[in-house]
C-alpha cells in the first residue's frame, strides 16, 4: 500500500488480488447477500485509492482496510436502512459443503442454513466480532485496531457474541 500512496498505482491489483477473497468474506457474512458484498468490494478498493494519502504504514494494512470496509458497510446500511434484508444461503452453504454422501451434504446444508440465520439474527457488533474473528481469522490485536478499542474489549465481545449465537442457533434448531 505505501506504493501505492507513492503512485504506483498498478500494485492496486496485487492487493486486489490478495484481498478481495477475504474482504468479500467479511462482507457477505455481515450482509448475507452475494450481489451487494461483491459491489460493496470494489467500494472498498475505489476508497483505498481515494484515500491512499491516509495510509501511514504504521500497524498493519488489514486493520486499515477492514476499517474502511466497515465504513462502507456503515455508508451502505444509511443508503438502505428501509431495504428489506435479502439473504442467499445458497452462496454461504456451496463454500461449507463438500461432502461426498447425500446424507452428509444435506446434513451440512441444513445446519449452514441454521448457523446463518442464527449469525444473521445477532446484533451487527456482535456479528462483525465473529466474521473477523473466526470467518477472516483475525488476531484479537488486529480487531482492536480495527474497532479503535483495546484487545480486552474485543475478548469479551467475542466471548458474550459466542454464547448469544450458541444460544440462538439451539432455539433456531429445535
Amino acid at each position: 500500500m505505501l506504493r501505492v500512496k507513492a503512485g504506483e498505482l498498478d500494485q492496486m491489483g496485487l492487493l486486489f488480488e490478495r484481498h478481495h477473497r477475504k474482504l468479500y468474506g467479511f462482507l457477505y457474512h455481515m450482509l448475507g447477500n452475494a450481489a451487494v458484498s461483491e459491489d460493496l468490494v470494489q467500494n472498498v478498493f475505489y476508497r483505498m485509492l481515494k484515500y491512499r494519502h491516509t495510509y501511514t504504514g504504521e500497524g498493519e494494512f488489514r486493520a486499515w482496510m477492514y476499517h474502511l470496509a466497515r465504513n462502507v458497510l456503515a455508508d451502505h446500511a444509511k443508503k438502505n436502512r428501509h431495504a428489506t434484508r435479502h439473504t442467499d444461503v445458497a452462496d454461504f452453504v456451496e463454500r461449507l459443503s463438500g461432502g461426498t454422501h447425500a446424507d452428509e451434504g444435506l446434513q451440512k446444508e441444513q445446519e449452514a442454513a441454521t448457523l446463518h440465520r442464527a449469525l444473521a439474527r445477532l446484533s451487527p457488533e456482535y456479528r462483525e466480532v465473529l466474521v473477523l474473528s473466526r470467518f477472516q481469522e483475525m488476531k484479537y490485536d488486529e480487531i482492536a485496531r480495527v474497532l479503535n478499542t483495546t484487545e480486552g474489549a474485543v475478548k469479551v465481545r467475542v466471548h458474550r457474541a459466542m454464547n448469544e449465537l450458541k444460544t440462538t442457533y439451539l432455539r433456531i434448531e429445535n
